[in-house]
Protein backbone atom coordinates (compact mmCIF):
# COMPACT_ATOMS: atom_id res chain seq x y z
CA UNK A 1 0.00 0.00 0.00
CA UNK A 2 2.99 2.36 0.62
CA UNK A 3 4.62 1.74 -2.61
CA UNK A 4 1.49 2.45 -4.26
CA UNK A 5 0.90 5.69 -2.59
CA UNK A 6 4.24 6.86 -3.05
CA UNK A 7 4.26 6.29 -6.94
CA UNK A 8 0.96 8.03 -6.87
CA UNK A 9 2.90 10.84 -5.01
CA UNK A 10 5.26 11.20 -7.87
CA UNK A 11 3.06 10.73 -10.66
CA UNK A 12 1.45 13.96 -9.70
CA UNK A 13 4.60 15.64 -9.31
CA UNK A 14 5.17 14.91 -12.70
CA UNK A 15 2.22 15.99 -13.83
CA UNK A 16 2.61 19.53 -12.23
CA UNK A 17 5.70 19.73 -14.03
CA UNK A 18 3.85 18.80 -17.53
CA UNK A 19 1.47 21.18 -16.67
CA UNK A 20 4.21 24.37 -16.06
CA UNK A 21 5.14 23.48 -19.06
CA UNK A 22 2.35 23.43 -21.26
CA UNK A 23 1.41 26.99 -19.45
CA UNK A 24 5.25 28.67 -20.39
CA UNK A 25 4.54 26.90 -24.21
CA UNK A 26 1.11 28.76 -24.16
CA UNK A 27 2.37 32.17 -23.06
CA UNK A 28 4.96 31.72 -25.65
CA UNK A 29 2.55 30.98 -28.34
CA UNK A 30 0.69 34.30 -27.20
CA UNK A 31 3.32 36.64 -27.18
CA UNK A 32 4.75 35.36 -30.67
CA UNK A 33 1.38 35.44 -32.67
CA UNK A 34 -0.33 38.43 -30.46
CA UNK A 35 1.61 40.54 -28.56
CA UNK A 36 4.11 40.97 -30.21
CA UNK A 37 3.15 41.95 -33.58
CA UNK A 38 0.70 44.20 -32.37
CA UNK A 39 3.80 45.51 -30.09
CA UNK A 40 5.49 46.06 -34.07
CA UNK A 41 2.04 47.91 -34.94
CA UNK A 42 2.32 49.87 -32.22
CA UNK A 43 5.79 51.11 -32.93
CA UNK A 44 4.84 51.97 -36.48
CA UNK A 45 2.43 54.20 -35.62
CA UNK A 46 4.39 55.98 -33.28
CA UNK A 47 7.65 56.27 -35.73
CA UNK A 48 4.64 57.81 -38.21
CA UNK A 49 3.36 60.17 -35.61
CA UNK A 50 7.09 61.57 -34.59
CA UNK A 51 7.53 61.93 -38.29
CA UNK A 52 4.97 64.15 -39.45
CA UNK A 53 4.88 67.33 -41.61
CA UNK A 54 3.09 69.65 -42.98
CA UNK A 55 1.48 68.75 -46.52
CA UNK A 56 1.48 65.12 -45.02
CA UNK A 57 -1.73 63.46 -46.12
CA UNK A 58 -3.54 61.96 -42.81
CA UNK A 59 -6.57 59.65 -41.43
CA UNK A 60 -7.43 60.38 -37.94
CA UNK A 61 -8.93 58.01 -35.43
CA UNK A 62 -11.98 58.96 -36.43
CA UNK A 63 -11.53 58.22 -40.08
CA UNK A 64 -11.31 61.95 -41.20
CA UNK A 65 -9.09 62.45 -44.25
CA UNK A 66 -6.83 65.49 -44.56
CA UNK A 67 -3.45 67.28 -45.05
CA UNK A 68 -1.48 68.56 -42.02
CA UNK A 69 -1.40 72.47 -42.07
CA UNK A 70 0.58 73.17 -38.59
CA UNK A 71 2.24 70.92 -35.94
CA UNK A 72 2.09 72.00 -32.46
CA UNK A 73 4.89 70.44 -30.42
CA UNK A 74 4.60 72.13 -27.40
CA UNK A 75 0.53 71.11 -26.97
CA UNK A 76 1.06 68.41 -29.02
CA UNK A 77 -1.65 68.68 -31.53
CA UNK A 78 -1.81 69.02 -35.64
CA UNK A 79 -4.19 71.41 -37.65
CA UNK A 80 -5.19 68.87 -40.26
CA UNK A 81 -7.51 71.03 -43.64
CA UNK A 82 -10.64 68.31 -43.97
CA UNK A 83 -11.84 70.60 -47.16
CA UNK A 84 -10.77 74.03 -48.49
CA UNK A 85 -10.44 76.32 -45.89
CA UNK A 86 -12.07 73.87 -43.16
CA UNK A 87 -9.27 72.80 -40.43
CA UNK A 88 -9.99 70.85 -37.31
CA UNK A 89 -6.88 70.53 -34.56
CA UNK A 90 -6.27 67.10 -33.16
CA UNK A 91 -4.24 65.09 -31.25
CA UNK A 92 -1.29 64.05 -32.38
CA UNK A 93 -1.97 60.48 -30.99
CA UNK A 94 -5.25 60.34 -32.88
CA UNK A 95 -3.68 60.39 -36.12
CA UNK A 96 -3.00 56.62 -37.37
CA UNK A 97 -2.30 56.26 -41.01
CA UNK A 98 -0.61 58.05 -44.16
CA UNK A 99 -3.44 58.65 -46.48
CA UNK A 100 -1.37 59.37 -49.82
CA UNK A 101 -1.41 55.82 -50.57
CA UNK A 102 -5.41 54.92 -49.96
CA UNK A 103 -6.38 58.02 -51.82
CA UNK A 104 -4.62 56.05 -54.90
CA UNK A 105 -6.13 53.13 -54.57
CA UNK A 106 -9.89 54.42 -54.40
CA UNK A 107 -9.11 56.56 -57.47
CA UNK A 108 -8.61 53.92 -59.77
Amino acid sequence: MTAFMLSAQAAQGGGSMSFLIMMVAIFAIMWFFMIRPQQKKQKEIRNFQNSLTEGTKVITGGGIYGTVKRINMQENTIEVEIARGVVITVDRGYVFADASGMQQVQAK
